[in-house]
């Protein structure tokens, strides 16, 4: 591990294929996906299917095409509306690609403080006449990381289900959220028509999304993935990391623990505010009072600590299979830094915590 590596909390998919990864990459059977024959890209779109709890998967490049993939094939002409939470992957950073690609006016409505969706203005936006897509996130990136249980979706996939919409599930940290609640995948899945699961997040592929559904649904996602141009050909190379990143769903509990850690050692530090989600799982939101963003990301990159700014004030830290206690202590001594140049010296959180401060 790298001293680069190891300081890098801008998100999980800054983590690189390891030895065994590359091994199954460079000895993987492949054809032509174009065609339909790419054994290991079928092998990974059956495993993927099964995981999900899906009647069939098709690989896309990314979940960002997955959603888009999503959204088109669940709607039943141009114009569809789509419903996100506010604090969604898609209504925050994909809307205006849903709205130039799929022609899709986008409503963001309220979440609670966990990320689900508030049923009353979904329900009150589905009674407009229109068929609608209703996407939800799992976990819920802008709160946390939080992992919502299977039972929150159960209210709102009824309620999409009695007016004839479409429910697509976000789920490119899906399998943080299975880990969280100690669950298998495809219960995270339930009432969901169609869902995104990503490879190279946590998992660890270099590349990679799964979109699960019916096989009507899939069937139509395959030929708009050829339309968009995400058709790939000698794939098998990447759904080799694929099916080795499906093993390793078990270990994002280590990535859990370390985040859990991580969020300790960050509340530590004085003036810290870290905001506690109901379930925790690789996300870690901090900021210092009346320090923006921006500057508070600046400043820790000048100790070599990586973070994307959020909002409010609060920077992200997403911990990954490349970190560890070390960088965990690395993060901890930057925010110090960060706060000592607005208040003067302070000590260490390794200091405090060995005179058992807090």
């Amino acid at each position: 591990m790298s001293g680069a590596a190891h300081l890098d909390f801008r998100s999980d998919t800054r983590t690189a294929p390891d030895a065994v990864m590359r091994r199954a990459m460079a000895a993987a059977r492949v054809g032509d996906d174009a065609y339909g024959d790419d054994p290991t890209v079928g092998r990974l779109e059956s495993e993927g299917a099964r995981l999900l709890g899906t009647e069939a998967a098709v690989l896309l490049p990314s979940s960002t095409m997955s959603n888009l993939v999503a959204v088109l094939a669940a709607a039943p002409a141009e114009g569809t509306p789509l419903i996100a939470g506010r604090a969604t992957h898609i209504a925050h950073f994909e809307a205006a690609a849903m709205r130039r690609f799929a022609r899709t006016p986008v409503t963001a409505v309220r979440q609670d403080s966990d990320g689900m969706l508030d049923a009353e203005p979904v329900r009150q936006a589905l009674t407009t006449g229109d068929r609608h897509v209703v996407c939800m996130e799992n976990t819920v990136m802008l709160c946390e990381g939080n992992a919502l249980p299977p039972s929150s979706q159960t209210e709102l996939a009824v309620l999409v289900e009695h007016h004839g919409a479409h429910l697509h599930l976000d789920g490119a940290r899906l399998a943080n959220a299975a880990v969280a609640h100690g669950r298998p995948v495809s219960d995270m899945t339930a009432g969901a028509h169609s869902v995104t699961f990503c490879l190279a997040k946590g998992l660890g592929a270099p590349v990679g999304s799964l979109l699960g559904g019916s096989a009507e649904f899939v069937d139509r996602a395959r030929g708009l993935r050829l339309d968009l141009g995400g058709t790939m050909h000698q794939s098998g190379v990447l759904a080799a990391a694929g099916l080795e990143a499906l093993q390793r769903v078990p270990h994002l509990a280590d990535d859990h623990a370390l985040a859990e850690l991580l969020a300790t050692e960050l509340d530590r530090v004085e003036g810290a505010d870290v905001p506690a989600p109901s379930r925790r799982t690789n996300i870690v939101t901090v900021r210092l009072p009346g320090m923006p963003e921006q500057l508070l990301r600046q400043r820790l990159a000048d100790r070599g600590v990586l973070v994307l700014p959020l909002f409010d004030g609060y920077v992200r830290f997403v911990v990954h299979r490349e970190h560890d206690e070390a960088s965990v202590a690395g993060a901890a001594a930057a925010l110090v830094h960060a706060g000592e140049r607005e208040r003067g010296p302070r000590r260490s959180p390794s200091v405090l915590r060995s005179e058992g401060a807090m």
